[in-house]
């Protein structure tokens, strides 16, 4: 393995490309220290096609939002046939579309907060307060885009007034945004790596959930958790949880799964499917506390990459 030539795909043109960047050269520095032969490519400023990627073996995915996480990236990675991290087509489109994703899980008995997708194009003010009651949606309200991540762009909205300024302020940017109850108690995320949970950890914001600045700034100080505070059961179930839904998607290497538990129930929000690697990630403080290390998870993804998934 360790003559192989690995190319580290990372920064991109989505709202994440700083994060992007950071996981991609934590993760560059790794494999290069693993002895692996290395180079990068970023899709802003090259095409994906087979003159500007020199035939490598292996594709290490360190794209983060649009274009990187929702199966585009993937594509092309399948129509050069070239072995790729992380998940495939078909279930990164689904675990970045939270409305697809939301299907699944409750098909599947999966909880979930109550959610309704609306559109730009449909909208009425008078139509939506229906749709909300119908759909036992009740203030605060949370609204997000259909497919970002990080939190970015998501409002919590506490009353009817706050809720059509916030809409009118997304749909300058978006076409479809996704309404949820809004659901209190604990943040429990957990990450899954070849289909086995490692561990759950709590975090506990000092700002009103975990949004994009309590992930990516020190000076946010959410405080983090691990083991997550829960009894055995309880965190033995969250970890079963996560594996069914990464394997519900047909999920490969790793994921993270965001998860809200409130009055004894853990309530699905998302699915990750290309999860941070920066100092500040989750899922290599997990995979620390289980006793791998960095260059290890690494290693573990790279082993795990394959085509036509």
């Amino acid at each position: 393995m360790k003559k192989k030539k690995i190319l580290v795909v990372m920064g991109g043109k989505s709202k994440e490309r700083q994060i992007s960047l950071n996981s991609g050269k934590q993760c560059l520095k790794a494999i290069k220290k693993m002895g692996y032969q290395t180079s990068i490519f970023d899709p802003k400023k090259k095409e994906f096609n087979k003159k500007n990627i020199k035939n490598p073996d292996i594709i290490f995915n360190a794209l983060h939002g649009a274009e990187g996480e929702d199966g585009i990236a993937q594509s092309y990675f399948e129509y050069l046939k070239i072995p790729y991290t992380h998940s495939g087509v078909i279930s990164s489109m689904l675990a970045m579309n939270k409305h697809l994703s939301k299907k699944i899980f409750t098909k599947n008995n999966i909880k979930t907060p109550n959610y309704l997708m609306v559109t730009k194009k449909k909208f009425s003010k008078n139509k939506v307060f229906f749709q909300l009651k119908k759909n036992k949606i009740k203030f605060p309200v949370v609204i997000k885009p259909i497919s970002e991540g990080s939190s970015i762009d998501v409002k919590i909205s506490q009353n009817k007034k706050g809720f059509l300024k916030n809409i009118k302020k997304l749909f300058h940017k978006y076409d479809e945004l996704l309404l949820e109850t809004f659901i209190g108690g604990k943040e429990i995320q957990v990450a899954v790596l070849n289909n086995k949970a490692l561990g759950a950890i709590e975090l506990r914001p000092k700002r009103k959930f975990y949004d994009y600045k309590a992930k990516y700034t020190k000076s946010a100080k959410t405080d983090h958790i691990m083991p997550a505070d829960l009894n055995k059961k309880k965190y033995n179930e969250v970890l079963k949880i996560s594996e069914k839904a990464h394997k519900l998607l047909n999920c490969r290497g790793v994921s993270r799964s965001d998860f809200k538990y409130y009055k004894n129930h853990f309530y699905i929000l998302e699915l990750n499917t290309q999860p941070g690697m920066t100092s500040l990630s989750l899922v290599p403080e997990i995979a620390a506390y289980k006793g791998i290390n960095f260059e290890n998870l690494v290693e573990k993804i790279i082993k795990d990459s394959s085509i036509n998934k």
